[in-house]
């Protein structure tokens, strides 16, 4: 049953494309250890509420099983095979970074059925998608370019990156508020120049560390993104992402189309938190702290590990990854850090990267 009131009589605002990526994003939560049982039973509720995209893998995407990303349950294959087949309606979608994944992954993701591919770079180096954006196409899948840590790049960089995405083949391109620092000005003016930029689709996935995930997504709804991200429960890195079932309402009373469910989509939202996630995720004082520094959501477990190990304030550790412009893949450099901040706290003069004397 779907009772949505608008709340406006602006009915002609245009049709929204909504990207779930709880199966993906979500997997940084739990430390990638979601089951076959899990997986299904969410992207069964997901397709059923008639959510366009369902996006699955381990939360830096394919091929990022390992040691320094962390060990998923689940292999690339068993997660693609069992969640294929719970989507007799909804697209699948997955996604990628160059250096985590090859083109052999790309080449099982399609053999899987994966029917929207991301490849996400950071967000000055668009150049790195190229051959993998190349080959999806010759390959007739479509294939969306996304640039990873977006607040460090300013909105003319980002629509001069989109526009190379285009040139490589990308049908789709977007940014990710990776470590959710935005406000919704900060969203506006990026895809206003992105929108300006690009013939193509553009998307906005964000993150909610300062509680401004909802917001944001509004925000590039407006200035023109066509594409939105969002979790059940805003399952995802950190302290979540936008909050699916939220946003999906807000977007309806606005006078946007998603062509999803309410009440559907309200039901894979309760199975999400029911089956997915021991809680959903909070604002708390270190994914604030991460959201401010402009630090990657999905660093989050490991510098809480490391930190206690090293007996330093993992929120010192945070902004000290932020003035180093640490991003994602170079979870090493968390263990540098503890390991610095704990050999200058011997020094009673010693200065945390917060500004603050100990």
């Amino acid at each position: 049953m779907n009772q949505q009131a608008t709340g406006t009589d602006d009915a002609g605002r245009g049709h929204v494309l909504v990207h779930d990526p709880t199966l993906r994003d979500g997997h940084h939560a739990v430390r990638h250890q979601l089951t076959t049982h899990q997986l299904r039973a969410y992207a069964q509720a997901a397709d059923a509420a008639g959510v366009p995209v369902v996006e699955v893998g381990h939360g830096n995407g394919l091929g990022a099983s390992s040691l320094q990303a962390g060990r998923a349950r689940l292999s690339d294959d068993e997660m693609l095979s069992v969640v294929r087949e719970a989507l007799p309606n909804s697209r699948m979608g997955v996604f990628m970074l160059p250096g985590w994944g090859t083109v052999h992954d790309l080449r099982r993701a399609i053999a899987h059925g994966a029917d929207v591919v991301r490849i996400g770079t950071h967000c000055t180096e668009a150049d790195l998608a190229e051959r993998h954006l190349g080959l999806l196409r010759e390959e007739g899948v479509e294939a969306h370019g996304v640039l990873l840590m977006s607040h460090m790049a300013s909105p003319a960089q980002l629509a001069d990156q989109c526009a190379r995405l285009v040139e490589y083949g990308a049908q789709g391109v977007g940014i990710l508020d990776s470590s959710g620092h935005y406000l919704p000005a900060d969203v506006s003016a990026r895809i206003v120049a992105m929108r300006a930029a690009v013939d193509v689709p553009v998307m906005f996935h964000g993150h909610n560390n300062l509680g401004m995930a909802v917001a944001n997504s509004v925000a590039a709804a407006e200035a023109g993104a066509d594409i939105l991200d969002a979790c059940a429960r805003g399952f995802g890195a950190g302290a979540g992402n936008t909050q699916l079932e939220v946003l999906v309402p807000v977007l309806e009373r606005m006078g946007f189309r998603t062509g999803i469910d309410l009440y559907g989509l309200l039901d894979a939202a309760d199975i999400a938190e029911r089956e997915l996630m021991p809680a959903p995720p909070t604002i708390d004082s270190v994914g604030v702290v991460s959201g401010l520094a402009g630090v990657f959501s999905g660093f989050k477990n490991r510098v809480l590990d490391v930190s206690g190990r090293e007996g330093v304030d993992p929120r010192d550790v945070f902004f000290e990854l932020g003035r180093r412009q640490a991003v994602a893949g170079q979870e090493d450099l968390i263990v540098d850090v503890a390991f610095a901040l704990r050999e200058r706290s011997g020094d009673p003069s010693a200065t945390t990267p917060a500004g603050r004397t100990r």
